[in-house]
């Protein structure tokens, strides 16, 4: 079910729901390349304002608010990995009709991953930006003191749009993280079967190195990519780096 929400002239934000919970779902560009972007914890859509444009150059461009972010409705209980995947899988298979490249940032590439395992036919190609979580820090204290070092040296930009989104995701963040941290990404990397493009920025400190090269080595037929000098938010910082390699291996 969609329901398009208030606004301006061009194309509206509408709320797709499906079996208790909403996404809030923005479109720009047209093609038959279709991409779509899902936003980390704390985050929304707006957290790619600056990457649509360049992906919608080269086709049909859609950025999603999760259940509970954004201006997405808080659903009754915070979802799963697993259930938020069924949610967008769902969203695919009634408003889009093709497999699309799916594009998870942070958390988000969590649920795009679980996308790309229970729904392969939904799932032309795969990115997964920044993935979480490292199962050497799979804990609470350990991602947010990650999270600090990697803000610290941030710009103003991206702290700016960070602590506006993560005022929008509501009193349920604690929950949300521990959603998050319950995953296991690595029990389902092995299963994935489509190119798949591990995207990192060299100074990220959520997602060291050695961790998204394992992430890499797990998936059949992956490739990891660098952003020199960009920390874990590569796609919001300047993202046409990030743009130029994603569209380098989707096209």
């Amino acid at each position: 079910m969609a329901d398009e929400l208030g606004g301006g002239g061009g194309a509206r934000p509408y709320r797709f729901a499906h079996a208790g919970a909403s996404i809030v779902v923005e479109e720009q560009g047209a093609g038959d390349r279709v991409f779509v972007l899902v936003h980390g914890i704390g985050m929304g859509r707006s957290v790619f304002g600056d990457l649509v444009p360049l992906l919608a150059a080269h086709g049909r461009v859609i950025a999603i608010d999760q259940p509970g972010y954004g201006e997405a409705p808080e659903p009754a209980r915070t979802l799963t990995m697993e259930r938020t995947a069924d949610l967008l899988a769902a969203f695919l298979r009634e408003r889009v009709r093709r497999p699309v490249v799916l594009i998870g940032h942070s958390m988000g590439s969590q649920v795009v991953l679980e996308t790309a395992v229970r729904h392969p036919a939904l799932v032309e190609r795969l990115v997964l930006a920044a993935p979480t979580v490292d199962a050497t820090a799979r804990s609470a204290i350990r991602q947010l003191l990650r999270m600090a070092a990697d803000l610290a040296v941030e710009s103003p930009l991206v702290l700016l749009r960070g602590a506006r989104e993560y005022l929008r995701a509501g009193p349920h963040l604690r929950r949300k993280m521990h959603a998050m941290l319950v995953h296991r990404p690595e029990d389902a990397y092995p299963r994935v079967r489509v190119p798949t493009l591990v995207l990192r920025g060299a100074n990220d400190r959520v997602c060291p190195a050695d961790w998204c090269s394992r992430v890499a080595r797990s998936i059949p037929n992956a490739r990891l990519d660098q952003v020199p000098a960009h920390g874990h938010e590569t796609m919001i910082r300047d993202p046409r780096p990030a743009a130029e390699l994603i569209l380098s291996f989707a096209l």
